[in-house]
């Protein structure tokens, strides 16, 4: 217990010290071994075990997608046919950054990168169309929480991993959610436009959607093919992440010839950089679950939970458990790969559904993106728009306490997390 202490003390000093995740987790994890005595024999296995998880190899392949369909230009013509949907609208602008989150975010995967794709563009349109710069960014950051939801989910993937739940099952359980989410931020969107006055831009033309949808036809494909085929069983996720790399080399190079050879280098070198990160974090925190759970940590925190909930309520043991989850990922990022083998135990121990808390493990991931000290989805958007991370804050709130409502929602109301998936098994 006393070298798992020092571990994770060590792991908590280092983050405040500013020491990037991975090395932190390394020195936690040695910490903790050598201190327990397993050091030479069971770090080394632990992370490679960890790494070696089939469902990881989808994870490189949707990166690079994501990656090459915004290099590629597919993103902007998303955008363009969003705008064409509901730009018309008063506040229109916020409502095509949401629209456009809900298209592009099941290909980007990540918050971070629906931001970087996304919010390129509808930032600085957001600013020269006279919105204010940090409610330009609060959207933007808000709306990008919708894309760890919509399949293909990189912090799905990373906790089916993990758990050694069902990809495919956990990709069926965050499609309601993910749509969801987005009609809430609408809706957010459409009052805060009202209250504010926000001005309107142009009027409904059907001739537009028409033309913006033929345009954008290909890029919409992409994320329904690989949505689609990996719902109904047609290919698995690994596959279909392949495919999706595929399709989007081809779509930008021979239909828009909108990338060349060079770009496709580089976004392969930009998408390799990024997994290779989450890898190598997947296996330390494989590592680190072996030295916590050495000491017992896990039957420590269930017996913890257990203790402050009230009977054998399980709405409140999921309460307690999301949480810590939140806290947590006000702290960590990423979330996932370093909390979950800590509690997996306590979830097994209560029973609870592995593939509902996979969808509210990424709430909370979203979450701690979106609130300080870290709040890298703040930092992002702010950085693209201007304005400090306070100020983003600030304006996001009226979505920060939707968010936290939502998930409330989620957790009283399993099915709409777990319906889908259990249709389509049954």
């Amino acid at each position: 217990m006393v070298g798992a202490a020092l571990g994770i003390s060590f792991l908590v000093m280092l983050l405040i010290l500013g020491v990037p995740m991975v090395a932190a987790l390394v020195g936690s994890v040695a910490v903790g071994l050598f201190l327990g005595g397993q050091w030479a024999l069971v770090m080394p296995q632990s992370i490679i075990n960890g790494m070696s998880d089939y469902t990881l190899l989808s994870l490189p392949l949707f990166v690079l997608a994501g990656v090459i369909m915004n290099v590629g230009g597919l993103s902007t013509r998303l955008f363009d046919f969003a705008h064409s949907l509901v730009g018309w609208m008063r506040g229109g602008l916020a409502q095509v950054d949401v629209l456009t989150s809900i298209f592009l975010g099941g290909m980007f995967g990540s918050s971070t990168a629906d931001i970087a794709g996304t919010g390129s563009i509808t930032i600085p349109a957001m600013k020269k169309a006279g919105y204010k710069a940090d409610f330009a960014a609060a959207t933007c950051a808000a709306s990008s929480g919708v894309g760890p939801m919509i399949p293909p989910s990189s912090p799905m993937i990373l906790y089916s991993a993990v758990t050694g739940t069902s990809l495919g099952a956990l990709f069926m359980a965050g499609i309601i959610p993910g749509i969801l989410m987005g009609l809430v931020f609408m809706g957010v969107v459409f009052v805060l436009a009202r209250t504010r006055n926000f001005p309107r831009h142009g009027d409904l033309s059907l001739p537009e959607i028409w033309a913006t949808f033929k345009s954008a036809f290909f890029s919409i494909g992409m994320p329904a093919i690989i949505v689609g085929g990996t719902t109904i069983g047609v290919f698995t996720p690994t596959e279909g992440g392949a495919f999706g790399v595929v399709y989007a080399i081809a779509v930008s190079m021979l239909v828009y010839r909108s990338m060349g050879v060079r770009d496709v280098y580089r976004a392969t070198l930009a998408a390799v950089q990024l997994s290779g990160e989450l890898l190598l974090m997947v296996g330390l925190s494989g590592a680190l679950g072996v030295s916590l759970a050495s000491a017992h940590v896990p039957e420590a925190l269930a017996q913890m939970i257990d203790a402050i909930t009230i009977g054998d309520s399980m709405f409140m043991r999921l309460v307690a458990l999301m949480i810590l989850a939140i806290i947590a990922g006000m702290f960590l990022d990423p979330l996932i790969p370093v909390l979950v083998p800590v509690i997996l135990p306590t979830l097994l121990a209560f029973q609870i559904d592995l593939v509902h808390f996979g969808v509210l493990m990424v709430m909370a991931v979203v979450i701690g993106q979106l609130h300080p000290p870290i709040g890298i989805a703040l930092i992002i958007s702010g950085r693209i728009a201007g304005v400090d991370q306070v100020q983003v804050f600030k304006a996001n709130i009226p979505y920060f306490i939707a968010i936290i409502l939502f998930t409330l929602l989620l957790m009283a109301v399993p099915e709409l997390s777990t319906w889908l998936p259990n249709y389509m098994k049954d």
